[in-house]
Parts: C-alpha cells; sequence; structure tokens
C-alpha cells in the first residue's frame, strides 16, 4: 500500500512524498531522475516494506521543482548542496535517528545520492546507485570520450530557456521519445503503457522548470562547438570520494551514459560492488523491477 504525505523542511522547502511501511523502521530512501518522478519506485517499495523483505520505512520524495513539491523559479535554487540539504531534511523527519539505511537514486536523483553519501556518510549507510554516473567518471568522459560528449549533447537543449515550453508542446511530444530512443531493453518498452504515460503526465503537468533547471545549474555538461573541453571541471578526488558501501547497478544498454563512466570508479569509490545490468536501458526501473529488487536486497543482507 502505498501512502502520500507532504513533508514540510525545517528551511521551508515542502517535499510531496509517497511511501510504504511502517515509521520507525529502518529508512530506505529512493531518489528519481528526469524527467520522472517518485511513482517509479512504488513496487520497490512495496517490495522492501515486506517483513520477509526487510520490512523498511520506505520513503521516496519528488525532488524540489517536480511534482507537487516545492519548485522555486531562480535555477540557482537548485545547486546540489541545496538538493542535498533537502534530502538530509527529509531522511532526520523519517529515518531512526535520523539515519538512512539504504539510499537508492538513479539518474539525476544519482547525482544528489553520491553528494549526500560523501558529505554525510556518518548517516548513509549504504548506497545504491542505477545508472547514474559519479562526478569523477562523468567529467573525465565529457572531457575525453567523443562518444560520451555526443550521448550527452541533449544536456544543452535541457538548458535552453525555452526548453519547458518546447517539452510540453503537443502533449510531450519531445519528452515521450526520452523513454523509446534511449534504447530498447530485452522486454522492448512494453511498460510504458497508457496508465504509466498518465503518472507521467500528472507530474509533468505541475510544470517542467524544477528538472529543466538542473540541466541550467550544473557545470557538467560536454564543451559547445568551439568550446575547450578543458571548461568542463574536473571535481578534486578527495571533495567526491564516496567511502560508505556502495552498489552500482548499470544497465549496457543505456545510450545516454555509455560504460566508459564505469572506468575507475573503483579510486572514487573503494567498497565498490560493480553489476552489469545486459539487455537494460537507463529505464531498467520499469523494464527490470523484480531484477532490481533481488539485487539491492541481496546487497542489503550484506554485513
Amino acid at each position: 500500500m502505498i501512502e502520500t504525505f507532504d513533508a514540510t523542511l525545517p528551511h521551508g522547502i515542502t517535499l510531496s512524498c509517497r511511501a510504504a511501511g511502517a515509521r520507525g523502521r529502518p529508512l530506505m530512501l529512493f531518489l528519481h531522475g528526469f524527467p520522472e518522478g517518485a511513482f517509479v519506485w512504488d513496487a520497490l517499495m512495496q517490495h522492501f516494506a515486506q517483513p520477509a523483505h526487510g520490512g523498511f520505512r520506505c520513503v521516496a520524495p519528488n525532488l524540489r521543482g517536480f511534482e507537487k513539491s516545492s519548485a522555486p523559479a531562480e535555477v540557482a535554487a537548485y545547486k546540489p548542496a541545496l538538493m542535498v540539504q533537502d534530502i538530509m531534511a527529509l531522511a532526520a523527519q523519517e529515518g531512526v535517528g535520523g539515519q538512512v539505511h539504504t539510499l537508492v537514486a538513479h539518474d539525476w536523483g544519482g547525482a544528489f545520492a553520491w553528494a549526500a553519501a560523501h558529505a554525510h556518510a556518518d548517516r548513509v549507510e549504504r548506497l545504491v546507485i542505477i545508472n547514474s554516473p559519479h562526478p569523477g567518471t562523468f567529467a573525465r568522459e565529457l572531457r575525453h570520450n567523443r562518444a560520451q560528449q555526443q550521448a550527452s549533447a541533449y544536456m544543452h537543449f535541457l538548458a535552453r530557456p525555452d526548453a519547458e515550453a518546447l517539452l510540453a508542446a503537443d502533449d510531450y511530444r519531445r519528452l515521450w521519445p526520452f523513454f523509446t530512443l534511449m534504447g530498447e531493453g530485452a522486454a522492448g518498452h512494453g511498460w510504458l503503457t497508457e496508465a504509466v504515460r498518465q503518472q507521467y503526465r500528472d507530474v509533468w503537468d505541475r510544470g517542467l522548470t524544477g528538472g529543466c533547471n538542473l540541466y541550467r545549474v550544473t557545470p557538467l555538461k560536454p564543451p559547445l562547438p568551439g568550446q575547450s573541453a578543458d571548461a568542463v571541471p574536473l571535481p578534486l578526488p578527495e571533495r567526491v570520494r564516496v567511502e560508505v558501501p556502495t552498489l552500482v547497478l548499470w544497465a549496457m544498454e543505456d545510450k545516454a551514459l555509455l560504460p566508459g563512466l564505469l572506468d575507475g570508479l573503483e579510486d572514487y569509490v573503494p567498497r565498490l560492488t560493480l553489476q552489469r545490468l545486459p539487455g537494460a536501458t537507463h529505464w531498467v526501473v520499469h523494464e527490470q523491477p523484480e531484477a532490481v529488487a533481488g539485487r539491492v536486497e541481496a546487497f542489503v543482507a550484506l554485513e
């Protein structure tokens, strides 16, 4: 059973949340990406809320700027430190002792999960990343890998001042291909039913500015034509090192985030478990929820 609630945080941001499982149980926190919403985690939350699978308190917020969550208009309001502040303030309200037993994240949610696990290693016990590049390897590939530069070129479109209007036109005609052109997994696109499309519309109808602002605020975009690759900032390793036990699940048919992003990942994440998922695309949470749940459950069970 999925419950919904609004979490008002001490710094004035409200996050609309979906949840399963009883309060007072260890917290599993789930972070979505773009152009998604918290609903994408429903199946996994219902799984992990069951006593047979850990009996966790599972919470998935709609990130700042998504669905009914607070959506400041200014681009600077979407800096990673502020997104992490939201996440950890929610954890303080929902987690036992403010702790996150397992932080699970995909796409943009992963960007903030990497940052949260670095900055709050004392409060995040385990990290699960699903097709979300570590900032160290992402910056390197954006500088030196022509294929990744081309695969990430869409980021500049989403950072345009008119991106929201273009994406919303004609029943989101430019958004649906994000799912169908990102590669085709072994199961095809059958998961994108009309019911799922309506769940996405319900998120997008409330505005796309927050999601687009993530692309506007980040300096990690491929160089523009005529621009030196040196314009892509390389983070200092000590600023992005993650010491907590980390599972990275990587769908190998992802057309936007290429396998080169996995090279050297262990240099930034010493307690890394890396599992490649053949026959799956960027949308593996939709395509293979049972497989994702099983791999996460096995990782969480490790001491």
